[in-house]
């Protein structure tokens, strides 16, 4: 039995890029069902769900002919996050605000959050968060496990220190190397984290 080896999204995203305009079905395709459900967990309407999924991939689409894709093969991750935005900008122009279901995905912000948010601060906040984990992600390695142990997992500088075998001002001036370099990346990238 031959198996069908599936190309992945990167390729797609490429080929699509050099003209393969078939190369954009596939993707779409693939992930259709995926996002047109995270769209409608959101919006709770049918109607409004196909406007912003095809809305999302309009954005692709113009994205992908300027060449401003910056490909890391984060294909989906990236429209769903454009997804999300056009889900925020949904939510503010109409002020309408519809009951609202959190992912199945587990997210250490979950257990941080306000249950008392309404479903567009909710979706304000979750871009927030997501956010912050991108940045998080671009700090050199050292950095992050650092800010990592620190912030999330909440650990002393002391016991940081002996779990990455470096001097407690080691540690807390990789903390501080940390926040300097989120600080820039925040004001680099233009991103508001307020809420």
């Amino acid at each position: 039995m031959m198996q069908k080896k599936t190309i992945s999204d990167s390729t797609l995203v490429s080929d699509y890029i050099r003209g393969n305009e078939s190369a954009l079905g596939v993707l779409i395709k693939r992930h259709q069902q995926r996002l047109f459900s995270f769209i409608y967990s959101k919006v709770k309407d049918k109607d409004i769900t196909e406007d912003i999924f095809q809305d999302t991939f309009i954005k692709v689409i113009r994205t992908l002919k300027k060449g401003n894709y910056n490909e890391e093969g984060k294909f989906l991750p990236w429209v769903m996050r454009i997804a999300h935005n056009l889900v925020i900008d949904y939510f503010r122009k109409s002020n309408r605000i519809p009951a609202f279901s959190t992912t199945d995905e587990f997210d250490i912000f979950s257990v941080l959050s306000d249950g008392n948010l309404n479903a567009e601060k909710q979706i304000i906040q979750e871009q927030i968060f997501a956010d912050v984990r991108e940045l998080v992600n671009e700090l050199p390695d050292e950095q992050k496990d650092v800010l990592v142990m620190r912030m999330y997992k909440d650990m002393s500088f002391k016991e940081i220190s002996e779990n990455t075998g470096v001097s407690i001002n080691t540690a807390l001036g990789r903390m501080r190397y940390a926040l300097i370099n989120m600080r820039k990346l925040i004001e680099k990238n233009k991103i508001i984290l307020v809420n």
